[in-house]
């Protein structure tokens, strides 16, 4: 079964879209399309009856939605139906924040974070609060932003290593088409979540003959088919759009 991402020229690059029920991880620099192609394709499948759950561990879940109203994908619907849901997991939610935010996120659930105001959140806190979300209200597909702010209980590298790889097997225990979003900016730089996850799509955004362009590249996807070159990527009413080999 292939999940449809909602990106135009995107699904036709993995045989038809993502391979159900596994992690992909979308890398790259700031500006470079990584949340919009996110919410693309969280809308996707709030269309197509699929609940979406968008977890910020960064970004205020309001200015995304506000951001992301400006494409024509029907996100304040999709929100009011209950469809796409933002959760704030970050270490600096203010008081009184989720009750501002209550008819736009999750109306009837409870948060008891036992995460300190000012406190990174662990991978064990995160991963607890999602599964109640996925439990909850029957997610299907899932985004994290970012795995790049879940602070490590233990400076320890190896540890760290093994307690990300943790964290994903668990993930993917969770029945849900999960994206992360990592800030990584060079994708020779490989980190565990790239080993670990099921894909890797690294988003470009660099200078090209005097001129800031944008392209996407599919570095990894298991089971998959798929095209390994630099594509051109640009920004329309519908949000990314993927076009021709980048020349």
């Amino acid at each position: 079964m292939r999940i449809k991402t909602g990106v135009e020229g995107f699904d036709e690059l993995v045989q038809g879209g993502l391979l159900a029920e596994r992690v992909y991880l979308v890398s790259g620099p700031p500006g470079s399309g990584k949340t919009t192609f996110c919410v693309q394709y969280l809308a996707q499948g709030a269309a197509l009856g699929e609940v979406g759950l968008y977890v910020t561990l960064l970004e205020s879940p309001q200015n995304i939605i506000d951001d992301m109203s400006n494409y024509s994908l029907n996100v304040l619907t999709l929100i009011k139906m209950k469809k796409l849901l933002f959760a704030d997991l970050g270490p600096r939610m203010e008081y009184g924040y989720m009750d501002e935010m209550n008819e736009y996120i999750t109306p009837d659930y409870e948060v008891t974070s036992t995460t300190a105001e000012h406190e990174a959140p662990s991978p064990s806190m995160v991963f607890r609060e999602i599964a109640a979300y996925v439990a909850e209200y029957n997610v299907k597909r899932l985004v994290i932003d970012s795995v790049s702010a879940i602070r490590f209980t233990t400076r320890d590298l190896s540890l760290q290593e093994k307690e990300m790889s943790r964290f994903i097997r668990n993930l993917k225990k969770l029945g849900c088409t999960t994206v992360l979003i990592s800030e990584m900016t060079e994708p020779s730089a490989y980190s565990t979540e790239q080993f670990a996850a099921h894909g890797v799509i690294f988003m470009h955004n660099f200078l090209y003959d005097k001129t800031m362009t944008r392209a996407l590249q599919i570095i990894k996807m298991r089971g998959t088919k798929h095209d390994c070159n630099m594509r051109e990527v640009s920004f329309g009413d519908q949000g990314l759009k993927i076009g021709g080999l980048l020349e």
